[in-house]
């Protein structure tokens, strides 16, 4: 299995106990939802290893895990601060109007106003707000994911339909500002 076919659902955060046990974070909307999982990809150097799971214990975002196979110590700090993955199909279904960050990435940004703006080429996850970067006239673009601002999504077109507010874009394509700053603290 590679990373590309595959979605991180968190991180081995620490070991639980002696026994091997692991505690993972979920970082996923709906952690309660992983309460059945019964196996796991777990990257190591790069490669994606598969573990099954014998015991979890969903809590809030986090989960108390005995993987098979992994009843040492040792062998659970081998693992601490790896990730973990899922295959993509094992996504839950999401309505018409939602998205996956993944599945988003080449798809057409469309503004009611102005039209086809540009391709979405990556989403940042921030800590206080995701964005949407974009090629816009050959400058990256960062546009908050909020729902005033992506109004609708059609994914057999591949459309992402946003209501940019006014003066985004310029932020963006006017370099003048920034210029002017330093000249004028070169002069002072």
């Amino acid at each position: 299995m590679d990373i590309e076919s595959c979605y991180q659902l968190g991180y081995v955060l620490k070991t639980h106990g002696v026994q091997g046990e692991v505690t993972f974070v979920l970082d996923v909307d709906e952690p309660e939802t992983y309460k059945g999982l019964e196996s796991v990809f777990v990257e190591i150097n790069g490669k994606l290893v598969p573990f099954f799971i014998d015991t979890i214990q969903v809590q809030k975002d986090k989960a108390i895990v005995r993987l098979e196979d992994v009843n040492s110590l040792q062998k659970a700090q081998n693992l601490v601060g790896n990730g973990l993955f899922l295959p993509l199909e094992n996504l839950p279904e999401l309505d018409e109007d939602q998205f996956y960050y993944h599945e988003i990435v080449e798809y057409l940004v469309v503004d009611e106003k102005l039209g086809n703006l540009g391709k979405i080429s990556n989403v940042y996850e921030m800590p206080h707000q995701d964005l949407i970067a974009m090629q816009y006239q050959e400058k990256e673009v960062l546009i908050p994911i909020t729902d005033e601002i992506v109004t609708g999504i059609d994914h057999k077109k591949k459309e992402l339909y946003v209501e940019l507010p006014d003066g985004l874009l310029e932020i963006y394509l006017n370099d003048t500002g920034s210029d002017e700053v330093d000249k004028e603290e070169e002069t002072e």
